[in-house]
């Protein structure tokens, strides 16, 4: 198997956007959230990215598959966490929905990736 470039792939790109609207989201959080909800989402979306990241340097698919797993665990975490933010109010409708469906997105790209995957095997 020869390793994945990371940098290549459209799952990483699209979850290293998803890094900095969430980064640009959370700092609007209101104070008393900043060890909180502020902190687990941005840990959280990097996450996505990071297991993406590390899983390509694994000598099989069967293991990036395991990093892949975590990477989808960890955007719908974060999508939980964002559900939570708009019904505390934190966001708008409007902001809502389109990070919701852009993680839901990413959510599918990462699922069908790791298909692919499994299918070879």
């Amino acid at each position: 198997m020869r390793r994945h470039n990371f940098k290549k792939l459209q799952i990483w790109k699209e979850a290293v956007e998803l890094i900095d609207e969430n980064y640009l989201f959370t700092a609007t959080l209101p104070d008393y959230e900043r060890y909180g909800l502020r902190t687990q989402m941005n840990r959280c979306s990097v996450s996505i990215a990071s297991n993406i990241s590390e899983g390509s340097s694994k000598r099989t698919d069967k293991h990036f598959v395991k990093y892949l797993e975590d990477s989808l665990g960890s955007a719908y975490e974060w999508e939980t966490q964002l559900a939570v933010c708009y019904r505390q109010n934190f966001l708008s409708e409007e902001s809502y929905l389109n990070l919701e469906s852009k993680v839901q997105k990413l959510q599918s790209k990462i699922s069908n990736f790791i298909d692919s995957l499994d299918s070879i095997n």
